[in-house]
């Protein structure tokens, strides 16, 4: 059945339409396409040695071998699995598949290189960075972009618009919008950065990681230049050069962890703006036929910022998981690794549903100016700073203390009350004039 009511995780239900552009990458199908290209570009790096045997194999089969690759589709891959339920072993079942592909050719002599030296990591543990650099370079890191310009464009247009800032919940210095959501943008682009410069890298090495079946069986040749060049120039990703049966997982670790960081800028931004429209500084454009409350007809709530924070916490708490999992083994190997590596799709999933729903929020949010502009004509207590520091400048008598006796009455500090407490100090008319021009309008920074 392909009917989405019936998927156990919302991944492929629900959100299905959302994270379909990610089945390419993290579905089994995906997988199993992977560890074909590892095989087959593995065999042709063995053809251009050449290994014994192998020195009549041309660019005519070459072209044959990438074509099975360019073709490889669903039909293929079921294929394979049927192999699987016999071999009860996933990368055995690829090189079955393969072989029977060689003997279609009249291949037979060949074919005994093809996996030749490997275990069933070294293709995992190319197969598997090749599929998270695929998805991350040309799906989510996209995403992540298109998002902080969206973010970007909010900060330019609200620029110029004062607000009132809050400290502990308490009215502060007032601030500017554009300023508070160009934050965002500052701390998403590092962890970007971060991102974008984690390096992905494969392990391939043989049965513990030091080639042992490749150096007895062809002593001359230098497979560690073999193998770091195979990875390099095949696959795009770098070798690591120490390992056990496993790559060490620690470039996969920090990637997850940057990404976990970046989800977390999120979920702080979702939470300022669910708390903005809460307190009316903005509203939410009305769609047509939308329901906001099964009960209460009136409300229109913020269900994109919820849902994003949902997501985010749930994928980090899947990445932060596999970060401190995936690092640890025991000895020289253990399976631990490749039953969580089948989930590091999840998190990602997760993360692009929620940046979709971060983006058709902020699409539907509308500056409320009269808000705004209210709670700064109701706490003119905020401009006590600006006078007290000018009343430092002027070496004025206990400025802050004269300031706290003032302010903190329990009584509400309107402009009136500010400037009367002005027109009263003991400072020239000058030093009066610079602080009447101050209000919580004015009064934010750079």
């Amino acid at each position: 059945m392909t009917n989405n009511l019936i998927n156990i995780s919302p991944i492929d239900g629900r959100y299905g339409s959302k994270t379909e552009v990610l089945q390419g990458y993290f579905s089994e199908y995906a997988l199993i396409k992977y560890r074909v290209e590892v095989e087959l570009k593995y065999f042709i790096a063995l053809s251009e040695i050449p290994l014994p045997g192998l020195e009549s194999f041309n660019e005519a089969d070459k072209k044959v071998i990438l074509s099975w690759l360019d073709d490889f589709d669903l039909e293929q891959a079921s294929m394979i699995k049927d192999i699987e339920r016999t071999t009860n072993h996933d990368v055995k079942a690829v090189e079955y598949w393969i072989k029977s592909k060689f003997d279609q050719q009249g291949w037979e002599d060949w074919k005994e290189y093809i996996h030749f030296g490997l275990t069933s990591q070294d293709i995992n543990n190319t197969a598997i960075p090749l599929m998270l650099q695929g998805a991350m370079n040309r799906e989510v890191i996209p995403m992540m972009e298109s998002l902080i310009t969206q973010i970007e464009a909010l900060a330019s247009e609200w620029a110029s618009v004062p607000m009132l800032a809050r400290t502990h919940g308490q009215p502060a210095s007032p601030t500017k919008l554009g300023k508070e959501i160009q934050v965002f943008v500052y701390r998403l682009n590092r962890q970007l950065s971060a991102i974008k410069e984690t390096t992905i890298s494969g392990k391939f090495g043989g049965a513990t990681g030091n080639l042992n079946a490749h150096k007895v069986t062809f002593p001359d040749i230098d497979w560690i230049e073999f193998s770091n060049q195979f990875l390099v120039d095949k696959l795009g990703i770098e070798r690591q050069t120490w390992t056990t049966q496993i790559e060490n997982y620690d470039e996969m670790a920090a990637l997850f962890q940057a990404i976990a960081r970046f989800n977390t800028i999120l979920i702080d931004l979702a939470r300022d703006m669910w708390q903005y429209i809460s307190t009316d500084y903005f509203k939410q454009k009305i769609i047509a036929g939308e329901v906001g409350s099964s009960a209460m007809p009136h409300k229109v709530n913020p269900i994109d910022y919820e849902n994003a924070e949902g997501n985010l916490g749930y994928a980090n708490a899947i990445f932060n998981f596999l970060a401190g999992k995936l690092p640890i083994s025991r000895l020289q190997r253990d399976l631990t690794d490749s039953t969580v590596t089948r989930n590091i799709g999840v998190p990602i999933a997760h993360t692009v549903i929620a940046i979709l729903s971060l983006q058709k929020g902020l699409n539907k949010v509308v500056l409320n100016p009269t808000a705004i502009e209210k709670d700064l004509a109701n706490n003119w207590a905020v401009v006590a700073e600006a006078i007290q520091n000018i009343l430092r400048r002027e070496k004025y008598p206990n400025p802050y203390e004269t300031l706290k006796a003032l302010t903190r009455t329990g009584t509400a500090i309107t402009e009136e009350t500010i400037k009367t407490f002005i027109q009263d100090l003991d400072v020239s008319e000058d030093i009066k004039a610079e602080m009447m021009k101050i209000s919580p309008f004015t009064y934010t920074g750079y």
